[in-house]
């Protein structure tokens, strides 16, 4: 028993057979080594299985040992878990939580997405509608006026793309960031 005891510790300290070449820090790594760790808890869940449905009195060590091993694996995999910072919806719980596909969630999102979008497209499709029906009118009242502005838009309209190349700002405002591998 006290060697299934240090095998269970052994495996624990090794964080489930997982090694750890590259940074601690790094979120990626911290979520694979959950991740194997889950996988490995499966694994030892069904092994458990497989030993509680055929018990007899002569699988009762094998099952002990199973048992610590999923109580290891367990523990490792919170340690882990304590390394890894995933914030999960609560809808997304809940969904689980009822059964159903967590997938929906996020198609619901998308969903939801492409409704907005499709309205915020139709008050810019009006607005410019608006515009261009204005400039008409106020060409057909004030020519002048309208060659006047559209002279200084076309000015602005230059100046602003020449800063914004000039400052590496693309066209919708946000600024290029390099990457550095």
């Amino acid at each position: 028993m006290d060697s299934l005891q240090n095998s269970s510790s052994a495996t624990a300290a090794g964080n489930g057979g997982i090694t750890q070449t590259s940074d601690p820090d790094d979120p990626k790594q911290n979520l694979n080594q959950v991740i194997n760790s889950i996988q490995k808890t499966l694994g030892l869940l069904h092994q458990l299985y497989l030993t509680v449905s055929s018990f007899n009195l002569a699988s009762q060590l094998p099952l002990l040992q199973r048992l610590n091993a999923v109580v290891s694996e367990l523990d490792t995999m919170q340690k882990l878990a304590e390394n890894c910072n995933i914030q999960v919806p609560m809808e997304v719980v809940n969904l689980i939580d009822d059964g159903k596909n967590p997938d929906e969630f996020t198609r619901d999102v998308i969903n939801g997405c492409i409704a907005r979008n499709q309205i915020t497209k139709g008050k810019t499709d009006a607005f410019k509608s608006l515009r261009k029906h204005l400039l008409e009118e106020l060409e057909q009242a004030f020519p002048e006026e309208v060659e006047a502005y559209r002279e200084i838009r076309a000015t602005s309209a230059a100046e602003s793309k020449r800063l914004a190349q000039a400052q590496s700002i693309l066209p919708n405002g946000d600024v290029k960031v390099k990457t550095e591998h």
